[in-house]
């Protein structure tokens, strides 16, 4: 503490010449990112996945134009897009309102009135006095002095006044430095909230078609269940199966009618959330989107790039460093209220009760001169702030660290289930032909006579639970494809593209 003004006087003597030169605080540096996140991805699998970075608009894979329109219309209308657009705009201000440190403050003031002033009044009440006073010495014969109060009348009163302050310390760069990092940040932001719409817009979508095609296999699962459970009701009546038959055929018809209106309902609550991504009622789903009955899935190899690319790629690490820079700017505001401010500033005035006259030599001032405040030696405040922004700062670093972990799991993650799901696909696939010739086999036997028609049936249900649960995967696989691109962190660069 009994230092602080021999450096701050050292400071101020090496600045000065300067005039901006100096900026105390840190300088920023952007901290190194994990050396084993710049490879591969531990999780791609050279059947599923490629090593070419992904497009933008990686929509376009699915080769769906309703997908297309629906993003489109998502990226215009979208309210999370406009808040997010909104926050920019205000950060904008920001930045141009510390911009205007750089330059002088002007100020002008003028004013006019009319009325009698209390001085002209004492003037004119002494003027009375020292006239009463000589008609009372002998020899002495006064002459008039005017009227014994003053009259109202108009007074001009204009000024101009200039300040500006010198940034030895560098206050204003560093607040200039953390306005446009903070910018920055809210960029970046936009494009995560740009990202998280593309595919929250296709998952909705994918997930509104594959509801519907599991639907129609539950439907197909009803008629054949509908029809095991009159044959068997037909036999029980002919003395060829039981009522315990009957029961255990109506308990599987009731729980196949059941999975219905649970779709049914799944797949209006997708639609929904499809309108409210595209800025719509839930009365105004796209009917082109209500329309579709297939989910679309990408049917090549994805294009996922590796750690590295993701890292530059993901608008989360990025805004996380930018705020980072912005709180390390922070310090250097905090540090520079150690030192003195200096102001140079200004001012021009004029004063008169006639308006002809206002610019007469007797009746402008002006004044022009330096301003230092130093708040020394209570600078508790001042270490306060300093401690503060440093520990925003760390608090940065550390979120800044986070998500680049998060950003690395996160794409691990969503390739690992996306290879993961690809296999049951696979394996689901096929089951289903199996199920089919299995089916073809058992109708040319029935047709000849070699089993029943129960057997029939029976083989036909499994043929259908084969199509819905393919059907399911369908939906999973589109689900995953989608959380791919998503953790990857593509699609915020599309509406510069399309």
């Amino acid at each position: 503490m009994r230092r602080l003004p021999h450096r701050a006087l050292a400071l101020l003597a090496l600045c000065l010449p300067m005039a901006a030169g100096c900026a105390v605080g840190p300088t920023y540096h952007a901290p190194p990112t994990p050396q084993s996140g710049q490879g591969a991805f531990v999780s791609a699998s050279f059947e599923t996945t490629t090593p070419a970075p992904p497009q933008d608009d990686w929509w376009r894979l699915y080769d769906d134009p309703v997908l297309d329109r629906l993003i489109r219309q998502a990226f215009a209308a979208n309210t999370d897009i406009r808040a997010a657009e909104a926050n920019l705009t205000s950060a904008r201000g920001v930045l141009d309102q510390a911009r205007a440190g750089l330059f002088p403050s002007t100020t002008f003031s003028g004013g006019a009135s009319y009325g009698r002033s209390v001085s002209a009044d004492d003037a004119a009440a002494s003027s009375q006095t020292l006239r009463q006073v000589l008609a009372n010495t002998p020899g002495v014969n006064p002459a008039p002095l005017g009227p014994t109060s003053a009259h109202a009348a108009w007074s001009f009163d204009p000024s101009y006044d200039v300040a500006y302050e010198l940034d030895l310390f560098g206050r204003v760069r560093r607040t200039i430095e953390a306005a446009r990092g903070d910018l920055q940040a809210q960029k970046a932001a936009l494009d995560a909230v740009r990202i998280t719409v593309a595919a929250e817009t296709a998952r909705a979508y994918a997930d509104g078609c594959a509801y519907q095609e599991e639907v129609d296999a539950a439907l197909r699962a009803q008629k054949v269940v509908q029809d095991t459970y009159d044959l068997t009701r037909t036999q029980r009546d002919a003395g060829a199966s039981s009522d315990f038959d009957v029961a255990r055929a109506a308990a599987l018809l009731e729980q196949t009618q059941a999975a219905v209106p649970t779709l049914e309902g799944q797949r209006r609550a997708s639609l929904f959330e499809l309108a409210a991504l595209l800025g719509l009622t839930p009365a105004e789903v796209p009917a082109e989107a209500a329309a579709c009955k297939t989910a679309p899935r990408i049917k090549t190899p994805l294009p996922v790039g590796d750690g590295a690319a993701l890292l530059r790629r993901r608008p989360d690490v990025r805004e996380a460093e930018r705020h980072l820079a912005a709180e390390t700017a922070r310090i250097g505001v905090a540090e520079a209220s150690l030192f003195p401010s200096v102001t140079l500033g200004g001012s021009i005035g004029a004063a008169s009760n006639q308006y002809s006259n206002l610019l007469a030599h007797n009746n402008v001032s002006f004044g022009v001169g330096p301003l230092i405040t130093w708040t020394f030696p209570n600078v508790l405040q001042a270490r306060g702030e300093i401690i503060q922004a440093k520990g925003n700062a760390k608090a940065a670093l550390a979120s800044f660290d986070g998500t680049v972990l998060t950003a690395l799991k996160e794409a691990e993650q969503a390739l690992a289930t996306y290879n993961g799901e690809l296999q049951r696909h696979a394996a689901l696939t096929r089951g289903l032909n199996d199920s089919r010739r299995a089916y073809e086999l058992a109708n040319t036997r029935y047709q000849a006579g070699s089993i029943s028609y129960i057997d029939l049936l029976t083989t036909e249900q499994t043929l259908v639970q084969a199509e819905s649960a393919l059907a399911a995967s369908d939906e999973a696989l589109a689900a995953d494809q989608i959380a791919v691109f998503k953790a990857l962190g593509g699609g915020w660069g599309a509406p510069a593209s399309s």
